[in-house]
């Protein structure tokens, strides 16, 4: 395949603007001007040359062209930029006179982020979330074709991407060393004759080596078990039940995957607990008896008439307990109706909620109430306005 034809992009004014947004991220869009940026076909990628103000070349941004992602490793990052801007020898961590993981370095920061929530796009909504401000994500994306609202993946593939595009700004939000968890589960493509096999598509393997490729650390993979006869609304396993034919034996799914990454750093998870700015809170977050102690985790689904996948509060609840401390921030990009802000509060978080459905929009501002009480004026909301009677405060405005 002619890996030419895939690419996203084939300007030089497209390969100018990712990197725009890429400094912009650092507030340096304003201080830095672009050379003439060039396609190397080789490795399928645009090298965008960056310019301090006197025209002098300072660092280049790597763009993937197929996916428009930027090769961090490979680009200028903020502290090479801003050295080179001051006429400053930008001194790495092997040169020993900068050593960030030492006992000795700075002290992780508490994100100022508000209880928040967004309408839109979380992709876009990401684009604009400051860097390292938020401690933990959980999320259980859309299923693949699972939705109409959702059709605009007319492929697999350009599904994977979406979902690559948001880890990799995810990545970004995320502050050093803490995790990513999502619950995901291989999703069934049926039929659509009796001359054709139904299909099932092993999304949470495919997911893990986007987590991977946007360095992410692998830490566990968590079972959820649902009770028996949770999952024979699929219809898998009614043709074996019936005849019992070998070669027919499909089991009747009953688990879900909940996987844990973590932020690549060098520091350990130690280092976090040891030198968290407020050892208060770290003490007030340890995990009382009856934790689970296995990977195996039995939890009754939820349902309700108001999503048709909604994940169970107890699910979010343990997932912020174990990977959070008070008052951090919890992230949910894709929240449904906001199931995560709920535990989020309960638990003497913080949340950031992002959806892009308006009816979901509504049923949380409608529930913001009974989370929050009187602190519901607190909330940022995004493309969203807050109405004067507060009571159902549904006007949007996405303009």
């Amino acid at each position: 395949m002619d890996k030419k034809k895939q690419y996203r992009i084939n300007e030089v004014k497209q390969a100018k603007q990712v990197a725009f947004d890429y400094l912009k991220s650092f507030e340096l869009d304003k201080a830095i001007d672009f050379g003439l940026p060039e396609i190397d076909d080789r490795y399928h990628i645009w090298r965008v040359p960056l310019l301090s103000k006197n025209n002098e070349a300072i660092g280049e941004v790597v763009i993937d062209a197929i996916t428009t992602l930027i090769n961090e490793k490979k680009s200028s990052n903020k502290k090479v930029l801003e050295s080179r801007l001051l006429g400053r020898k930008y001194v790495n961590d092997t040169n020993n006179e900068i050593d960030p993981f030492s006992e000795n370095g700075a002290i992780p920061k508490i994100s100022n982020l508000r209880n928040t929530v967004g309408f839109g796009d979380c992709e876009e909504l990401l684009s604009e979330t400051p860097n390292e401000s938020v401690d933990l994500i959980f999320t259980s994306p859309p299923y693949y074709n699972a939705r109409p609202e959702y059709a605009e993946y007319l492929t697999y593939d350009e599904y994977l991407l979406k979902i690559k595009k948001i880890i990799h700004q995810s990545h970004r939000v995320l502050n050093e060393g803490r995790f990513f968890v999502m619950n995901i589960s291989p999703i069934l493509i049926r039929r659509s004759s009796r001359s054709e096999a139904s299909k099932r598509i092993a999304v949470p393997f495919d997911f893990h080596r986007l987590f991977i490729e946007e360095d992410f650390e692998f830490i566990d993979d968590i079972i959820w078990v649902k009770p028996e006869g949770a999952g024979w609304a699929t219809g898998r396993g009614r043709r074996f039940a019936a005849d019992r034919s070998p070669l027919q034996y499909k089991p009747v799914p009953v688990t879900e995957y909940i996987l844990v990454y973590r932020k690549k750093t060098e520091r350990l998870i130690d280092w976090h607990i040891r030198k968290h700015p407020n050892p208060g809170l770290v003490e007030a977050s340890k995990i009382d008896d009856g934790y689970e102690t296995t990977n195996i985790w039995k939890i009754h689904p939820a349902h309700s008439p108001k999503h048709p996948a909604i994940f169970p509060l107890e699910l979010a609840e343990k997932v912020i307990k174990y990977y959070s401390f008070k008052n951090d921030v919890i992230l949910d990009p894709f929240a449904g109706t906001g199931t995560v802000g709920k535990a989020a509060v309960k638990l003497g978080r913080r949340f950031v909620l992002f959806e892009q459905d308006p009816e979901y929009i509504k049923i949380i501002q409608e529930e913001l109430h009974s989370w929050l009480q009187n602190r519901v004026d607190e909330v940022n909301l995004i493309n969203m306005e807050l109405s004067q009677n507060k009571t159902p405060f549904i006007n949007f405005d996405i303009s």
